[in-house]
């Protein structure tokens, strides 16, 4: 089973979020809000733009983009919200198990001590890997899981 690394994405190097978002679904999943097909300088400035969020690729043993996460403030700086969550399909099966724990660690690198995301209901599998993180479910509404992982 490979295993990956994360890189963070600054300065903003968005070619490789916009080869993973090529699929107009993938995007539509990962930001519906966002324009299609993937536009980098609306990403840049609208979608990661807040001075304190934090972003990242996922990468294979080969140095090749495989995955992307974003880390915004929560509720105050020692919250993060897990945001933008993406890995490639042939990457798939353990990637996502690994964004969540490399997601986990820089979280705690700046500085927070829980991280909270939404998740789509439908999307099983990644259902699955927050509760076997150790995600707390919180609630669901319109189709979506709020969950939180404190770290103390």
């Amino acid at each position: 089973m490979p295993e990956f690394a994360v890189r963070p994405n600054a300065p903003f190097d968005l070619n490789p979020l916009q080869r993973l978002l090529a699929d107009e679904a993938d995007l539509l999943r990962v930001n519906p809000s966002a324009k299609h097909p993937f536009d980098p300088l609306e990403w840049q400035e609208k979608w990661l733009n807040e001075p304190d969020d934090a972003s990242f690729y996922l990468v294979d043993d080969r140095g090749r983009e495989v995955g992307f996460f974003a880390l915004r403030i929560g509720i105050g700086p020692e919250v993060r919200h897990l945001v933008y969550v993406f890995v490639e399909e042939a990457s798939r099966g353990g990637a996502g198990k690994e964004l969540a724990a490399h997601a986990e660690a820089m979280a705690r690198s700046l500085g927070a001590i829980s991280i909270t995301l939404k998740v789509e209901l439908d999307n099983e599998p990644a259902l699955a890997v927050y509760h076997a993180a150790g995600y707390e479910e919180l609630g669901r509404t319109n189709g979506m899981a709020t969950m939180r992982l404190d770290f103390v």
